[in-house]
């Protein structure tokens, strides 16, 4: 048996298929992962992501603590609740992580990190933080839930409390607003319009029967994977880790190299990458024929294999399999893709797939 969220209880009334996840007991699907995949792009629906890790960094020193932990400058949060996507890299320039932090105030940042890395994340930030005047508290005490869709706004702004839902409708995205029980940021790992909402355990399960009560219905891990291949969005594990930069993962633009005085964990092995440009790049590809692509399976150019898939599924939008693939340095337009020993041809593009709910090929 696995640790269990605060909404537990709902998955099991809702006869979702369950798996571990890193330790979690957590719904792949409720039924359909395909239903569950458009009731997102064309409506709304909910996810449990309280398995996620969240951290407050608070003192004096936070803001120096993290332009020096994370790749992308916190220098970009001035205004409280605005968001920031990053890699927290470790000496080599290799991905230990990818998160989005939140500025509260000068004296307090709030981290999102992964599940899976929870333990190895926690250990690297208290090793950082020795020689900074900086606090860093986990938050076991909160949980996580993810809005998302089309409709995500309309219908979660109509059962939030009325002197709060004029502050949420006016968020940007990545932007987050909070009262004395919700906090509510414009984010989210779909690609479609929507809210992740952290809240007291305590509170968690009734929030979210409230949310499914307004037709907005819970949502598996199986179409949360879909859905974020779509919208061209790294999964750690699979399309980055410590093995490989930002650069080599398509996510050279959460780096910040400018000013270029400031001094982040792995900036040097990742200028030297980027001076040299032969690192290996990331693009997207689309299957020109019947199968699935998945993890793994080696890419081919002239039948000179090239690198390989590190995310592969069919695409519910497209109706067609889809991946990211991790390549040499090149230009390229058609590949092969070996597919139980069939080599099959996939089209390169650019990501991502669907922006919006609207495919983009």
């Amino acid at each position: 048996m696995g640790k269990k969220t605060p909404l537990y209880q709902i998955h099991i009334e809702n006869n979702a298929k369950m798996i571990d996840f890193s330790g979690w007991d957590m719904p792949l699907h409720y039924g359909s992962q395909i239903q569950e995949h458009h009731q997102v792009r064309s409506n709304a629906g909910i996810f449990d992501v309280s398995h996620m890790t969240i951290i407050d960094i608070i003192g004096c020193q936070a803001r120096k603590f993290l332009r020096y932990l994370l790749a992308n400058d916190v220098n970009r949060l001035q205004e409280p609740g605005k968001a920031l996507y990053s890699c927290m890299l470790n000496e080599q320039g290799g991905v230990l992580d990818d998160l989005i932090i939140y500025f509260m105030n000068e004296e307090h940042f709030r981290l999102v990190v992964n599940a899976a890395t929870r333990e190895k994340d926690m250990a690297w930030i208290q090793q950082q933080a020795q020689n900074f005047s900086v606090s860093i508290e986990e938050r076991s005490d909160l949980a996580m839930l993810a809005v998302q869709g089309s409709q995500a706004p309309k219908k979660l702004l109509a059962i939030l409390p009325k002197n709060f839902q004029n502050s949420v409708a006016k968020l940007k995205p990545f932007h987050a607003t909070w009262n004395e029980s919700l906090f509510i940021a414009r984010t989210g790992y779909t690609g479609e319009d929507g809210f992740e909402i952290i809240l007291a355990n305590q509170i968690a399960l009734d929030w979210a029967n409230k949310i499914i009560a307004a037709d907005i219905l819970p949502i598996g891990m199986g179409a949360r994977d879909t859905l974020r291949l779509e919208a061209g969005m790294n999964l750690y594990g699979s399309d980055m880790d410590e093995n490989y930069s930002p650069l080599e993962a398509g996510l050279s633009w959460t780096v910040a190299f400018k000013p270029t005085d400031r001094d982040f964990i792995g900036r040097v092995p990742l200028e030297i990458q980027l001076k040299h440009g032969k690192h290996k790049i990331m693009l997207g590809l689309i299957l020109q024929a019947k199968g699935i692509l998945r993890n793994h399976q080696p890419v081919f150019v002239n039948e000179q294999q090239i690198g390989e898939i590190t995310s592969g599924s069919f695409s519910p939008t497209l109706n067609t399999s889809i991946a990211f693939a991790r390549l040499q340095a090149g230009e390229y337009q058609e590949l092969t893709v070996k597919v139980r020993n069939k080599q099959l041809v996939a089209k390169v593009v650019k990501l991502p797939f669907v922006r919006h709910g609207k495919a983009c090929y």
